[in-house]
């Protein structure tokens, strides 16, 4: 059976750890106090006055949070920082929201996903910080945020992650003295991930992999932060008779889309919709490819990724997202969107949205468009990063592609968005969604060594899920614990 984290495991680690801790002055944040930043003690927000938001400084573990003010320093908390995509850019009726990942530390909410997985280890004795090492594999952005978290924790981080990602995550991840593994190939090449995982696993005894694909602290986290900070949008934005249509999320590592497990215990009638690259469609017809849709890896279906839960799924053509980020980030692109109705206001705030990030507005405007949604329907989606991530793909794209023309800012405006259509998307019905959870077979039994009677488990079990998402509340008491052990608060 699946096993949940809820209680000390090894209490001379744990005492080990907590001395660690005491000598570095590091205090552990609970889930609640990431949830609702009110909660967090004015110790800590005195600190965080002080702290840049990107400052390796143990205080910064409070601020993975949605609602961190948008500053590079000294800020506080507010509201959840989202935006919305205006009917003029998206073409359809439906209004859709986006989350935005920009202003948690290193840029990424991703940073949130790493705690859920490293934080309970910790506080059980799971993870000796003076002897283990954290090794984060990833396509990209939950490296970043395990190698963030790992040193504000006291520990070392290892992280793996393709050899053609963007040299901005290599670059970012020496200088903060992480261990950097590439491993072949582009955000596709999950396996070859896994494969020297398993290399680690063999030869390397001092290392604890946090594999965000099979670890229930990811999906975890977001079911109780991010989900809470959608449902707090929604009801910002006025609901009387509007309606939270869909919460729609690229699948990656399946954590994310967790936040829409929340919200249909709130809304039972809205639709989770998955999205994934048409270049790799694994969800959709069980294909397979490359693509440049940064950060959702696939090839496989992750672990953690409650598929009973799934309405649609949606598949975007990676070039419509390369277009799109030109249209919103270079000269020409943004004179277009301001002559066809954006204020500059609107234009500026679309570099909040990263590549998968415009990915997921591509799968909003399917879904919105598929059901026929109205001007009472709401869709929320995600910016897990944004532009400031991808510099080094504009240059890319402006060498192989030249000089960017109002011209073909028009065309990609019109191809990309009004013209995104219900092509490549599908509605899941009970078989359609027990196929693609049969899918973790091949992955997780047959490469990865889990049990059968496991997989059966997230399939059958009606309650293994609800089990998995609430142990947040027992590791926020052992967290509490852990705090109180270190005397740091007193």
């Amino acid at each position: 059976m699946i096993e949940l984290i809820e209680k000390v495991v090894h209490p001379e680690i744990r005492e080990k750890a907590v001395q660690r801790f005491r000598e570095k002055g590091i205090i552990l944040p609970t889930f609640a106090q990431m949830r609702n930043p009110e909660l967090i003690p004015g110790k800590m927000k005195d600190e965080l006055r002080l702290t840049g938001l990107w400052e390796l400084n143990p205080v910064n573990l409070f601020r993975i949070s949605w609602k961190n003010e948008p500053v590079e320093r000294g800020g506080l908390f507010g509201g959840v920082n989202f935006i919305e995509i205006p009917s003029s850019l998206s073409g359809v009726k439906a209004r859709i929201i986006v989350l935005t990942g920009k202003w948690f530390p290193t840029g990424a909410h991703k940073v949130g996903a790493a705690y859920g997985c490293l934080a309970p280890r910790i506080i059980t004795g799971g993870f000796d910080p003076e002897y283990h090492k954290a090794v984060w594999p990833s396509t990209g952005n939950y490296c970043r945020g395990g190698a963030f978290d790992s040193y504000l924790m006291g520990c070392t981080a290892v992280a793996i992650l393709p050899e053609e990602m963007s040299r901005e995550r290599f670059e970012w991840l020496r200088e903060i003295g992480a261990e950097v593994i590439a491993t072949p190939g582009c955000e596709s090449n999950v396996k070859e991930i896994y494969d020297k995982c398993w290399d680690i696993r063999r030869n390397r005894p001092d290392c604890i992999i946090f594999n965000q694909f099979d670890e229930f602290g990811n999906p975890a986290w977001h079911y109780n932060v991010t989900g809470p900070a959608v449902q707090e949008v929604f009801e910002s934005l006025g609901n009387t008779g509007n309606r939270l249509a869909g919460f729609v999320s690229s699948t990656g590592s399946a954590g994310t889309i967790a936040a829409g497990d929340y919200l249909k215990t709130l809304h039972p009638a809205m639709k989770i919709v998955a999205s994934e690259a048409l270049q790799c469609p694994t969800l959709l017809s069980n294909g397979f490819g490359g693509h440049r849709i940064e950060g959702i890896g696939d090839k496989h279906v992750p672990w953690v990724h409650n598929v009973r839960n799934t309405d649609a799924v949606a598949a975007i053509d990676d070039e419509d997202c390369m277009r799109a980020f030109r249209l919103f980030n270079e000269p020409a692109g943004k004179k277009l969107l301001h002559l066809k109705g954006l204020d500059l206001p609107e234009i500026n705030k679309l570099n909040v949205l990263g590549i998968s990030g415009i990915a997921n507005v591509l799968a909003a405007i399917k879904t919105a468009r598929y059901f026929e949604l109205d001007q009472q329907d709401i869709l929320v989606t995600i910016a897990t990063d944004s532009s400031g991530m991808y510099q080094s793909r504009l240059e890319e794209l402006q060498a192989q592609q030249g000089e960017y023309t109002e011209m073909t800012a028009a065309g990609d405006y019109e191809r990309c968005l009004p013209g995104q259509r219900t092509d490549h998307f599908k509605e899941l019905s009970y078989q359609n969604k027990k196929a693609i959870h049969n899918l973790k077979y091949f992955t997780w039994v047959e490469q990865q060594g889990k049990l059968t009677e496991n997989l059966n488990q997230l399939w059958y079990d009606h309650t293994i899920w609800n089990k998995l998402f609430h142990q947040v509340e027992r590791w926020d008491e052992l967290i509490m614990e852990f705090n109180d052990m270190t005397g740091l608060l007193k």
